[in-house]
């Protein structure tokens, strides 16, 4: 008669023990955060501020992952696999997560499905730049000198079908012109074959590009939001130089993989938040042409879904597409 007592506090013990184990506190790892970009890019700037931040509020430990190619896909692929336990996050970006859906003919991933969005982290316009030695003083320079030689003219952009490269289209149509696309893998060696004179321009986000526009290494011609940037204040609009109505920037996420506890999503959404509303990073995204800015994992979503309509109707009009 003593055995079912004893079987009964086995059991009882054996689950408190389970849900002790299952309880743990959130993080008790590493937490892999996936930079589907090269180092020294915008996204990876972006994403390296914020795991740094988190190590110093909460002593935890984020590694940056690059995964770079085929425009980001490889890298959000590889987190929309990986397990949904919370140590796997991904940095993604419009280029990835809005655009590629309609770019790529078979796209190994589905933004919507694959993916809870946890929280928004920087928005950015884009630059045209060239080199400091570069003919080109203004962007009437390159309009009139793509006018003159159709085709002869190189613009290069962080890769086919990026926000870069789509809103460089843009450009091209709106002013009648026609320049050779030549995509890279990421911005750095983009920037370095620039200022080596390889290519002529180059479409670029500002906080890729922030550095080398400070040391006076390259010389920006015009933003591509609707209104100046705080970072680039002498440096006119596309809208303002004469293409009324051009805006176009891109922006930067933290994203987990579909299933991921939801206790867990705030958490890395309540802590992200706190780490963007820190003076030193605003100002360090600030620095690099970016503005931090947070939300809610159902703001983010809102967003994620407006963009994959509207970049991909650019997508069609430009004609791009990869299979």
């Amino acid at each position: 008669m003593k055995t079912l007592p004893r079987l009964l506090l086995a059991a009882t013990l054996g689950a408190c023990v389970m849900s002790a184990s299952a309880e743990q506190p959130y993080p008790n790892k590493p937490i892999r955060l996936i930079v589907p970009f090269p180092p020294g890019g915008g996204t990876d700037i972006v994403a390296r501020l914020v795991g740094n931040k988190l190590q110093e509020n909460l002593k935890w430990t984020v590694i940056v992952d690059n995964r770079p190619g085929a425009g980001g896909n490889i890298g959000v692929d590889l987190a929309a696999k990986s397990p949904a336990d919370g140590y796997t996050v991904v940095m993604g970006q419009t280029s990835n997560l809005a655009v590629n859906p309609t770019l790529y003919t078979k796209l190994p991933y589905n933004p919507l499905k694959d993916f809870v969005p946890v929280t928004t982290v920087a928005t950015a316009p884009l630059v045209l730049v060239v080199a400091a030695n570069s003919p080109y003083k203004t962007l009437a320079d390159v309009v009139s000198a793509a006018k003159a030689k159709p085709g002869d003219l190189t613009f290069a952009s962080p890769g086919n079908g990026t926000v870069a490269h789509l809103t460089g289209e843009l450009l091209q149509k709106a002013a009648g012109i026609k320049l050779q696309h030549v995509p890279y893998k990421g911005s750095t060696q983009a920037i370095t074959d620039l200022m080596g004179g390889s290519v002529q321009l180059y479409m670029s986000s500002v906080p890729s590009a922030m550095s080398q526009i400070k040391s006076g290494k390259l010389r920006p011609l015009a933003v591509t939001s609707d209104k100046r940037s705080d970072d680039l204040p002498q440096v006119p609009t596309i809208n303002e130089s004469g293409y009324k109505g051009f805006n176009a920037i891109t922006w930067f996420g933290l994203l987990v993989p579909a299933g991921t506890p939801a206790p867990i999503v705030a958490r890395l959404n309540t802590e992200v938040n706190k780490a963007l509303q820190s003076k030193d990073v605003q100002q360090k995204i600030g620095a690099e042409g970016g503005d931090a800015h947070g939300s809610t994992p159902e703001e983010f979503a809102s967003l994620l879904k407006t963009d994959i309509v509207k970049w991909g109707q650019i997508v069609k009009e430009s004609g791009a597409k990869i299979d």
